[in-house]
C-alpha cells in the first residue's frame, strides 16, 4: 500500500506516535513531528511523514501516510534490529537494561534484559557515579586515606594523585572493577571506595604511606588517636592529662612536621594548639594549671608534666 511505498521511499520518516493524547511522533531519524488535532491521521500510532515544514527538533507534517506495523515489518525488515541498550537513566538514578527491537531512533518491542555481564553493569555504573559525583559515596576511612596521599604528595612523595578528579579521569584504571553490582544510586552510595585505593595504589605504596603519614597517633596513655590531613599540617587533638611524660614532640611525614596538637580540658575544650610540646610544659602550662586545678580537682596537674605519668582517668571521689 501507499504506506508500505512511502516507507520505502523515506526510511527515517517512519514515525511511531508518542505517549500522551497530543499527535505527535518521534521519526525513526530522531527528529519530533506533530499534526494538528482535527488531521484524520491524529490517532494514528504508525506514520510515514512525507511532506516536513520547517527544521529544528520538531517539524510540523504538511503530508503523511498510514503505515501499518506488518507493512513496515514488510518493507523495512532488513533495517530493524534488536539491540541490547545498559545504561544509567539520570532520571531514574539507576542502571536501566533493555533489549530493544529498533528502526533507527523507533523502540518497537522492549523487554528487560535480564542476564547483563558484570562488566556492562559496570560501565553503566560509572556514568552514574560521573553523575553523582563521588562525594555521593565517600566513606570517611576512603577520605582519610585520600588526605593522607594528598598530604605526601604535597611533601614531595612519589605516589598518584586520588584526589576526586584525577579518579574520575582515570575512572577505568581505579574504580570500574568495583563497580560490577552497582545498579542504583543507593548502591552507589554503599560503594567500597577504599577497597578501589587501596587495589589501586597497591601494597608497596600502601606500607610507604601507613610509615611516613600513618592513620592514627598513639598517645603516651596507649590510645591510638585518628591524624587529621586535612588542615594545613596534620593534627590530633588529646586531653592533656593524656601526654603527660611526652617530653620530645611527636613529627611526622618525610619532612618531620611537628604534628599540631590540640590539648583539651578534661571536660574535651580547647586549652591550647601547640607544635612545641616541651615549651609548652615549661611555658604557658603554669598559667593552665593554675586556671584548672581548682575547676577540675580530681585530676592530676603536676607540677613537673613532663615527666609525669599519662593518665586517661580521674582520681576515684573522696569517700563519705
Amino acid at each position: 500500500g501507499p504506506g508500505g511505498m512511502a516507507a520505502l521511499a523515506y526510511p527515517d520518516r517512519v514515525g511511531l506516535r508518542r505517549p500522551g493524547d497530543a499527535p505527535r511522533w518521534l521519526l525513526s531519524g530522531g527528529r519530533g513531528a506533530s499534526l494538528p488535532p482535527e488531521d484524520g491521521l491524529a490517532g494514528a500510532p504508525l506514520i510515514v511523514a512525507t511532506d516536513l515544514d520547517g527544521g529544528g527538533r520538531e517539524a510540523r507534517i504538511r503530508m503523511a501516510a498510514a503505515l501499518s506495523e506488518p507493512e513496515l515489518r514488510a518493507v523495512l525488515g532488513d533495517r530493524i534490529r534488536w539491540q541490547r541498550r545498559c545504561h544509567w537513566s539520570r532520571r531514574d538514578r539507576r542502571v536501566m537494561a533493555r533489549h530493544q527491537e529498533r528502526l533507527g531512533a523507533l523502540v518497537l518491542d522492549d523487554r528487560p534484559w535480564t542476564d547483563v555481564p558484570p562488566d556492562a553493569v559496570a560501565r553503566a555504573a560509572l556514568d552514574g557515579l560521573r553523575d553523582l559525583g563521588l562525594g555521593h559515596c565517600a566513606a570517611p576511612a576512603a577520605r582519610r586515606l585520600q588526605a593522607r596521599v594528598a598530604f605526601l604528595r604535597a611533601e614531595g612523595a612519589d605516589l598518584p594523585d586520588i584526589a576526586d578528579t584525577a579518579l574520575m579521569e582515570d575512572a577505568e584504571t581505579w574504580l570500574l572493577d568495583f563497580l560490577s553490582d552497582c545498579r542504583d544510586a543507593s548502591a552507589l552510595a554503599r560503594f567500597d571506595l577504599l577497597a578501589a585505593l587501596r587495589q589501586g595504589l597497591g601494597w608497596e605504596r600502601l606500607q610507604v604511606i601507613d610509615r611516613l603519614a600513618p592513620e592514627c597517633w598513639v598517645s603516651p596513655a596507649g590510645r591510638r588517636i585518628t591524624v587529621d590531613y586535612d588542615g594545613e599540617a596534620p593534627a590530633v587533638a588529646v586531653r592533656l592529662q593524656e601526654v603527660f611524660g611526652l617530653s620530645v614532640h611527636p613529627h611526622i611525614g618525610p619532612k618531620r612536621l611537628a604534628l599540631r596538637i590540640t590539648l583539651l580540658s578534661p571536660a574535651g575544650r580547647p586549652l591550647q594548639v601547640t607544635t612545641d610540646l616541651p615549651g609548652f610544659w615549661s611555658g604557658a602550662y603554669g598559667e593552665v594549671r593554675k586556671d584548672m586545678r581548682g575547676r577540675y580537682p580530681r585530676h592530676p596537674w603536676p607540677e613537673d608534666p613532663a615527666t609525669a605519668a599519662p593518665t586517661l582517668r580521674a582520681k576515684p571521689r573522696n569517700p563519705g
